[in-house]
């Protein structure tokens, strides 16, 4: 695939930089929100994305929806402030990090590292200077998914780990969205890559979603 546009807006909005931090801040918060609400979406959540961003912003409890619900949009969003440090300190992708992350969405972690994930990390660290970063961070998640590390959560850590990889490389978070044809794309191209381990199309789903944010990052700038 070629990254050409996505290589482009990178430019563009690091010729911006430093962002205004009013628009930062902005974008931020609209992040946390859509990126809580679609990835938690993805995986049944019935908060809308109004309700999300009363639970986030105003600490409400929303009439007829489960409490476990409410937790997944709290704990989503303490697990966006750890990858926003991890990110900060430059700290490197590990095995605690994944853990921490994972513990964070679910609060309820397999203790037992399985050796596939070791071989994930390393795969990691070999290929973290080779590839280019968003083919880098559609594949990990396709790679932590398809080893299915955990008994649930394994989704929603992929997408935030993908992200926290992007950020270090000075991207905006990918948010996928869920609604309808955009979630069917999403589990039909990792299939693709599972079952005929055909990669392209699910990089390509990724780094659409990359091309999307880096527009609305320069557009929200300038």
């Amino acid at each position: 695939m070629d990254f050409g546009t996505i290589d482009q807006l990178k430019s563009e909005l690091d010729a911006l930089r430093p962002l205004p931090a009013a628009a930062v801040k902005n974008l931020e918060e609209i992040d946390r929100v859509e990126w809580t609400y679609h990835s938690n979406a993805m995986e049944g959540n019935t908060l809308t994305l109004l309700e999300t961003k009363l639970v986030l912003e105003d600490g409400l409890t929303i009439g007829g929806k489960k409490l476990s619900e409410h937790f997944e949009v709290v704990n989503h969003s303490e697990a966006i402030d750890y990858v926003q440090d991890i990110v900060d300190r430059k700290i490197e992708l590990t095995e605690f990090v994944i853990k921490s992350l994972h513990h964070l969405v679910l609060k309820n972690i397999d203790d037992e590292l399985s050796e596939k994930m070791e071989q994930l990390l390393q795969w990691y660290d070999v290929q973290k200077d080779k590839l280019h970063p968003v083919r880098l961070a559609a594949e990990f998640h396709f790679r932590f998914v398809y080893i299915h590390s955990f008994n649930e959560g394994n989704g929603r850590t992929a997408r935030l780990l993908m992200n926290l990889i992007l950020m270090k490389y000075g991207y905006p978070p990918a948010i996928v969205k869920a609604e309808t044809m955009d979630r069917l794309r999403y589990y039909e191209t990792l299939e693709a890559a599972s079952v005929q381990s055909e990669l392209e199309p699910f990089v390509e789903l990724i780094a659409g979603c990359v091309e999307e944010s880096l527009r609305r990052y320069i557009g929200t700038v300038k």
